[in-house]
């Protein structure tokens, strides 16, 4: 059974960065495409980034250029560095492995 466990959200300011962590268990994690959501208060859960099994990275447009996803050399903790954080990236954040979804992490960006 696949396990999830996002960390590393918290409180920052306009222009901050922060890095998430998502901590995978459960399988052996290769063959699989590892990705990054964010749910606002309101709104849809929304696809941020994720890494195919080839290793290459996928971004939606809405953070191409502030995000970078990448994972460990044993392939089992996901990672997304965020940097000029903005309000609108207010949500919480969850890291997905085929059907398996994390608790979610919060992120609170203050203007």
């Amino acid at each position: 059974q696949v396990q999830l466990v996002e960390s590393g959200g918290g409180l920052v300011q306009v222009g901050g960065s922060l890095r998430l962590s998502c901590a995978a268990s459960g399988r052996t994690f290769s063959s699989y495409a590892m990705g990054w959501f964010r749910q606002a208060p309101g709104k849809e859960r929304e696809f941020l980034a994720r890494l195919l099994p080839s290793g290459a990275p996928d971004y939606s447009d809405s953070v191409q250029g502030r995000f970078s996803v990448s994972r460990n050399r044993a392939g089992n903790t996901l990672y997304l560095q965020m940097n000029n954080l903005k309000p609108d990236d207010t949500a919480v954040y969850y890291c997905r492995v085929d059907n398996a979804w994390g608790q979610g992490t919060q992120v609170t960006v203050s203007s």
